[in-house]
């Protein structure tokens, strides 16, 4: 029997960074059998019931190792989200490489896959001999800024959302400073340097996995690919997109019984007629726009499927699982339930994405513009209304809306508040009338491409092979 080459993955801490790097690796996996792939998890604290859930699906081929958790006590609570997931690497990094050198010993390893918070294991292929590649979750535009952002450093003085110019890098429409990642909103700040230093160090790795494909994001594609080439500094860039979850996206015991509640009341609305609200698996609202948008929903008459949470004044409260146990549904307005339970249907915390966007029920979907959400709402065809809350988030809703012209994006008052009038005018805009006809032909245009990539001779198909057979050469030159 032919030996399998072995490559181990190692995702950050948080149920969203351990998602996008194990389905990338159930794809990989699918299409070359002939892989064995061993994921080595951080956490933060115990591991969350989330992911173990969902690890026990795997294939027998991906094999995950957690690390002994890191003491929730160990981190600030009190700082920026990337900086508590980029500590608990950190303080991982010593288990992280016994592991490693454990894994090499008993069966040598091709390559070592991290994601972007995990970059410091990278310094460990050098040391074990094994080529170092990065799978970034994000879009191709988000990956070239990533790059270019040294370069800006140096060319832009003060704070990039002062600046009077917009913003440009490689192959992108250039965007208001304002728009750009979290990290870079305060160059005075150690999450700025961390990023751009972080930024610096890409040049020395194998290679980026992003998880995008040609037809969606030329521009910053053919930018990247360039960037390598001709002695330009860059690593190799491979687009293997769109990789999303398959199925009901189950993250607790109680999930087969929530789709069906959601999907039997989908069932029971006219085709086309729902819009879907919901804002990942970690992004919280204050209790001033929770308000808002429950009477801007009212307002538009619209029928509406919302997955609520507690609120809170940080946006990223429930990120790393550190949500509250109040229930969700006692914080919005008097009499708001019963006013809309002829229109709508809450549903506190959590429920079924993959399922509520395949429907046809479903017309449009309110959303943060994490990467996850926005692929899977063009692999459904589902038009968007784009509502960032943090990280890159708003570099997707401009994508979304001034690049790809497939969403429309709600303006935010001096008070960082999105009101309600403006909430229930987006919503008519988007499910009703000629502008909506249009981001509807194409979302359905880039749903197809979508669909294309992933085919069999399909663009990233062809490229995880080209990853693929590096892997092999490599194993078959050194084992």
């Amino acid at each position: 029997m032919e030996k399998k080459t072995h490559i181990a993955v190692l995702p950050s801490p948080g149920f969203s960074h351990l998602v996008p790097i194990i389905e990338f690796s159930k794809r990989f996996i699918h299409l070359h059998p002939d892989f064995h792939v061993t994921c080595i998890i951080p956490t933060l604290g115990s591991p969350p019931t989330s992911s173990k859930a969902y690890l026990r699906s795997l294939p027998s081929n991906i094999h995950p190792i957690f690390l002994p958790p890191i003491n929730e006590d160990a981190i600030p609570k009190d700082v920026y989200v990337g900086t508590r997931i980029q500590l608990t690497v950190t303080k991982s990094l010593p288990s992280l490489l016994d592991a490693l050198k454990t894994l090499t010993s008993e069966a040598p390893l091709a390559a070592i896959v991290v994601d972007p918070f995990s970059f410091q294991v990278l310094d460990f292929a050098k040391e074990l001999n094994i080529l170092s590649f990065m799978y970034f979750p994000a879009s191709a535009m988000t990956l070239s800024f990533f790059l270019y952002c040294p370069k800006l450093d140096h060319q832009i003085p003060g704070e990039f959302r002062d600046s009077a110019q917009p913003i440009q890098f490689p192959g992108c429409v250039p965007l208001h400073g304002s728009d750009l990642p979290d990290p870079v909103q305060d160059r005075s700040s150690h999450v700025y340097k961390e990023f751009v230093e972080r930024s610096r160090r890409l040049c020395l790795i194998d290679g980026i996995l992003v998880n995008s494909f040609v037809e969606m994001e030329e521009g910053p594609v053919r930018a990247l690919e360039e960037g390598a080439g001709r002695g330009g500094g860059n690593p190799q860039v491979y687009p293997v997109g769109p990789i999303t979850r398959t199925g009901s996206n189950q993250n607790d015991s109680d999930s087969d019984s929530d789709s069906d509640f959601c999907v039997r009341w989908l069932d029971r609305q006219p085709c086309d007629s729902v819009l879907y609200v919901s804002f990942g698996s970690g992004g919280t609202l204050s209790q001033h726009q929770i308000n808002e948008l429950a009477f801007g929903l009212e307002m538009s008459e619209k029928r509406f499927l919302w997955v609520v949470r507690a609120p809170s004044n940080s946006v990223n409260a429930a990120y790393l699982g550190s949500s509250t146990n109040e229930d969700p549904l006692q914080f919005l307005p008097e009499g708001f339930l019963e006013r809309t339970k002829e229109q709508g249907l809450v549903i506190p915390s959590w429920a079924p994405q993959i399922p509520i966007l395949s429907h046809s029920s479903t017309a449009a979907f309110l959303s943060h513009c994490g990467w996850n959400s926005v692929l899977e709402s063009i692999q459904h065809g589902v038009p968007l209304i784009s509502w960032p809350l943090f990280a890159e988030q708003r570099m997707n809703a401009f994508m979304l809306t001034n690049v790809l012209k497939v969403g429309l994006r709600p303006k935010v008052n001096n008070d960082g508040i999105v009101e309600r009038d403006e909430i229930a005018k987006v919503i008519r805009s988007l499910m009703e009338g000629e502008e909506s006809k249009e981001i509807k032909r194409k979302m359905k245009v880039l749903r197809e491409s979508a669909i294309t990539a992933v085919k069999e001779d399909g663009s990233s198909t062809k490229t995880m092979s080209e990853v693929a057979q590096k892997w092999k050469i490599f194993s078959g030159l050194f084992f």
